[in-house]
């Protein structure tokens, strides 16, 4: 099965796109080649091959949680220009 200029030009008119005439040879030949790969894709026997949703085994890796003494609120506050209560206090950027 191969793709016509002609139904080149139908899809190009659909698409809205104005392609010269090389262009539309260009693009006949490479709607051709992808035609051509998936006639490929359809002669391979699948028979007996369980399906995959994913090309590759999917496993979770999981780092180990572990704890370690943080910065105290102090020390984070001391170089804030504006704090109230124990937090920082920072200007409004979403307006109204």
């Amino acid at each position: 099965m191969s793709i016509s200029l002609d139904e080149v030009r139908h899809v190009a008119r659909l698409a809205r796109l104005e392609l010269d005439e090389a262009e539309l040879v260009a693009f006949q030949s490479e709607l051709n080649a992808l035609l051509g790969h998936f006639q490929d894709i359809r002669g391979i026997d699948v028979y007996g091959q369980s399906p995959h949703s994913r090309s590759s085994a999917l496993q979770n890796v999981w780092a180990d949680d572990d704890t370690w003494p943080s910065l105290p609120r102090g020390s984070a506050l001391q170089n804030a220009g504006v704090t109230k209560a124990g937090l920082f206090i920072v200007p409004t950027i979403i307006e109204e």
